[in-house]
């Protein structure tokens, strides 16, 4: 029997791209299953392969450029341009200039690095004509609340002394005023348009210091300090602009960018997946497959919140089909996915190693975890063809022979 079987993972963070993790399960896919369709659906978040995921789907161009990396590093990165569209659209991946793939990891400290970059990208869109901006959040190394961009933007930070803030979140601390007379006066005719996790806050219990922070590598103290600094840098942007950011839906993305657009740049928030749908029909690709094959770098009880497993899974779910997720690592409250569409999960993970050795194999992990979920599948309907059939398989005789006789009928049911 061949199978249509659909391919629409994320991207595994500071290691595959979404385009990459799709063709590495499709090689999994066919080793196990040679005569199956393949549908391919890289899902871009926002984070890293969102723009040229965009370019590639709308025959746009891709543009390069030099730009200050989180940790004060110039850095190459990169801004699109859409094709086919009526208005001059760019297309901003925040993580091409600020991701935590750009800080080493001996200096990742998120009170300290900067989203300076992503403004630098901006300014460089408006510069080349852009009315509108699609600008991906997501993968991010900072947590300074969109502050760096918009410092990039013209924007100005003072003490109570009235003299500049340096870089970073925890320097919002001392945050006294915010300057936005000399603000880029373009930003108030482009329509920026952000894609963002829409369940990310900024501020309280669930905001993106405390959540988020510790994967930047703050330590306790510091996730304190960062959260502390935002509770500041929020007040002060509903003074300054009237806007308040501290409980929006999506301010929280990307270490507080979303705070950031939407405060000070005059920018709108989506959910995520509301920008990539409109250029990505995967809903129409879910119509014509049997079986839908999901991933990302982390599978767990944060993943039905906005993660591309659970959005791809629910989709499906309204078409009745089913899904399978392969992850880096499987986390805390991961069962809680059973609830949200994902039947059956796996790690690529065969043995233990490394963090650094995972993310150097990852490509053929995952395509060896792809392989063997869809030869447990061929299991499964190798078994179903069987009860089909009518025909009960019974144990080996002691001679050896295998009993294999029809039957009227079976009380058991085999699932895989």
């Amino acid at each position: 029997m061949s199978m249509t079987i659909l391919i629409a993972p994320s991207g595994f963070k500071e290691s595959l791209t979404a385009d990459e993790a799709t063709t590495c399960i499709a090689a999994g896919i066919l080793k196990a299953m040679p005569d199956a369709s393949i549908l391919k659906a890289p899902m871009v978040d926002g984070g890293e392969g969102f723009t040229q995921a965009l370019v590639d789907l709308t025959g746009g161009t891709l543009h390069r450029l030099s730009v200050t990396g989180p940790v004060g590093d110039r850095v190459e990165s990169f801004i699109g341009f859409l094709g086919g569209q009526k208005i001059r659209t760019a297309v901003i991946e925040m993580a091409a200039a600020a991701g935590l793939r750009l800080v080493p990891r001996d200096r990742r400290n998120p009170c300290i690095t900067t989203s300076f970059g992503v403004g630098e990208l901006v300014r460089a869109a408006l510069d080349a004509g852009a009315e509108r901006i699609l600008l991906g959040c997501g993968d991010s190394g900072i947590n300074d609340g969109g502050a760096g961009m918009a410092e990039a933007l013209g924007v100005r930070f003072l003490d109570a002394d009235g003299r500049p803030l340096p870089g970073g979140g925890a320097a919002l601390r001392h945050l006294a005023s915010i300057d936005v007379t000399n603000v880029d006066p373009r930003l108030v005719k482009v329509r920026i348009d952000a894609a963002v996790n829409w369940h990310n806050v900024l501020l309280g219990p669930k905001g993106v210091a405390r959540v988020f922070g510790p994967q930047k590598g703050a330590t306790p103290d510091q996730v304190e300090e960062l959260a502390a600094a935002m509770e500041i840098y929020a007040e002060a942007i509903a003074r300054t602009t009237g806007t308040e950011v501290g409980n929006a839906p999506g301010a929280g993305a990307s270490g507080g960018l979303g705070a950031g657009i939407l405060g000070l740049l005059w920018g709108r928030l989506h959910p995520r997946y509301e920008i990539v749908m409109q250029y990505l029909d995967l809903d129409t690709l879910i119509e014509r497959a049997d079986l839908v094959i999901t991933a990302e770098g982390s599978l767990d009880g944060q993943t039905p919140y906005g993660k591309v497993p659970a959005e791809v899974a629910r989709r499906a779910k309204l078409r009745g089909l089913p899904v399978i997720a392969l992850a880096g690592t499987i986390g805390k409250g991961v069962t809680l996915n059973f609830e949200h569409g994902i039947d059956a999960f796996a790690s690529i993970l065969k043995r233990p190693c490394s963090l650094d050795e995972a993310i150097e194999n990852a490509g053929k992990l995952l395509t060896r975890a792809a392989e063997d979920a869809v030869r447990m599948v061929s299991v499964g309907i190798g078994l179903a063809s069987v009860r089909r059939n009518g025909v009960k398989l019974r144990r080996r005789t002691a001679a050896g022979r295998s009993d294999c006789r029809p039957k009227r009928q079976s009380r058991t049911i085999a699932a895989v």
